[in-house]
């Protein structure tokens, strides 16, 4: 069975929710794919960032007091959503596979925790924070860029590799020519590393090449060569497979979405089944 068959059965699956469904099931699946619902989450989410800006400026004790209230209340509502999508997953044995569904269960169950006044209060205001990567499990097209990311950085390792090969080899030169006319730019192979990075990102990076083309009057070919090497190079190279990983899994889907559409869905069947009984019992 192919991937494209794998992944169209578990939508079918999840797109089939009378079959072996309660109806309190049945009626919280309805709610979880429901686009007022998302769209009401999606709000929570938004709102809850709003509330972090909120904390860092100094406010009065009632309107802390006020925003605590609002914290706990945000708490409980993504709660309430965590166990709507549990109970109204078809395949409950499969809501802890996803990855995404992991994650948002551990920030909601960590928020739970009461730790504002001890001293694990720095972690309960990161967990709170990073509520905020909760948008990326509502948006499916967020989802699919996070997972074409992680996909390509098998890829994105070789070219970071060859990047670091570059730059070390020029850190080397540089050390080797630049030490006696800028030891703090280019005193050894870490800080070197640190310059040349300073030039990919051309932060005031025609001070160091002119400080340096003062002794040595060829040096700006040392500085182009290497911004041609990994700004415009590797750069692009990069850009380039995270796009062609992009396009694969859009292609996925696309493909997924339309083997479902093309297959019957289990009540259709049942109709065509009882049609065909009807037909039968006339003859």
């Amino acid at each position: 069975m192919t991937k494209i068959e794998k992944s169209s059965d578990k939508q079918n699956n999840e797109l089939k929710p009378e079959s072996g469904l309660s109806s309190l099931e049945r009626r919280f699946y309805e709610i979880r794919n429901n686009k007022i619902f998302e769209l009401f989450v999606i709000g929570i989410i938004i709102f809850s960032a709003l509330m972090i800006g909120a904390n860092s400026y100094e406010v009065s004790p009632t309107t802390l007091q006020f925003l605590s209230v609002l914290d706990i209340a945000i708490t409980v509502i993504f709660l309430v959503e965590i166990i709507i999508r549990f109970i109204g997953e078809p395949n409950k044995k499969r809501f802890f596979h996803n990855a995404w569904n992991v994650f948002d269960t551990f920030i909601v169950l960590v928020s739970l925790i009461p730790i504002e006044d001890s001293e694990l209060a720095i972690l309960g205001r990161l967990v709170r924070i990073f509520r905020v990567l909760r948008m990326v499990s509502i948006i499916p097209e967020l989802r699919i860029l996070i997972n074409s990311l992680i996909k390509a950085l098998p890829q994105l390792g070789y070219v970071m590799l060859l990047m670091f090969i570059i730059f070390y080899i020029y850190a080397a030169i540089g050390t080797t020519f630049f030490a006696n006319i800028n030891p703090t730019l280019w005193g050894d192979i870490a800080v070197s590393l640190l310059t040349l990075f300073r030039v990919m990102t051309f932060e005031d990076w025609t001070d160091v090449m002119y400080e340096t083309m003062a002794v040595y009057p060829l040096s700006w070919s040392f500085y182009l060569s290497f911004i041609f090497f990994t700004a415009f190079a590797f750069l692009n190279m990069v850009i380039g497979i995270v796009v062609n990983v992009l396009e694969q899994e859009r292609q996925l889907e696309a493909d997924i979405e339309n083997k479902v559409s093309e297959q019957p869905t289990l009540l259709e069947l049942k109709e065509e089944l009882a049609e065909i009984k009807a037909l039968l019992k006339k003859q």
